[in-house]
């Protein structure tokens, strides 16, 4: 046997290790979605996957673990994405833009991100809080908004009293709302905030905010 048969050989059983765990992690993130914390069942995971409870536990160490681990994952993403935009060739205010456009993006297309965060907030974060990971790649959200705000503050661009954190809520906040709010928004005002024909001008729509937001140089000197 050659080395290289060798090496694909011993690397097999991680890769389906692997394998398996990402599609626990991809039926336990519709499960959770789905039916909260509470609600789900690791015997419905483990029915739906090519696997069973033991082998989850064994992967997973609990259900709170796998929770934990889905958290981890979804909120990962999204922090990918946002590092994706390559903010260093943008103007600030482009790199302003394209962020939100990103964000709206990534959560009107992962419902299972949006409910996972509602069902957390109603838990008040107290499985959240229990992920290092989380907390710590959290922060890069923040940090990568700083770099780009500061950036357009130096050139003469943005406001400077806004901060980062604020930026990111109002990102957050109008783009949860598509997801969150969608039926009961749906059910009074007879509109689908998720329907094809809009998601072009509601993203232009954030880019528009922010962008207005931070270069409303009226509004900061009025607060002068």
């Amino acid at each position: 046997m050659t080395d290289q048969l060798r090496e694909v050989r011993d690397a097999a059983p991680t890769l389906r290790a692997e394998r398996t765990q990402e599609d626990i992690l991809d039926v336990a993130t519709a499960e959770f979605a789905a039916n909260g914390y509470a609600g789900a069942r690791v015997d419905e995971i483990a029915a739906r996957t090519r696997t069973t409870k033991r082998m989850i536990y064994y992967y997973f160490g609990s259900k709170q673990g796998l929770y934990l681990a889905v958290l981890e994952r979804v909120y990962a993403q999204i922090r990918r994405v946002e590092r994706g935009v390559q903010v260093d060739e943008l103007a600030p205010d482009e790199a302003l833009r394209r962020l939100a456009e990103a964000t709206y993006d990534h959560h009107t297309t992962h419902e299972a991100f949006i409910q996972l965060v509602s069902i957390e907030n109603i838990h008040r974060a107290e499985h959240l809080r229990q992920s290092e990971t989380i907390l710590r790649e959290n922060a890069t959200a923040i940090t990568l908004l700083e770099q780009v705000i500061a950036r357009g503050v130096e050139e003469g661009r943005f406001r400077d009293d806004v901060d980062a954190l604020d930026v990111h809520m109002i990102i957050s906040a109008y783009a949860c709302f598509h997801v969150a709010n969608r039926h009961t928004f749906a059910a009074i005002f007879k509109r689908d905030l998720l329907e094809d024909a809009l998601q072009d001008s509601h993203r232009r729509l954030i880019g528009d905010m922010i962008v207005a937001t931070m270069t409303d140089r009226a509004a900061a000197s009025r607060a002068d």
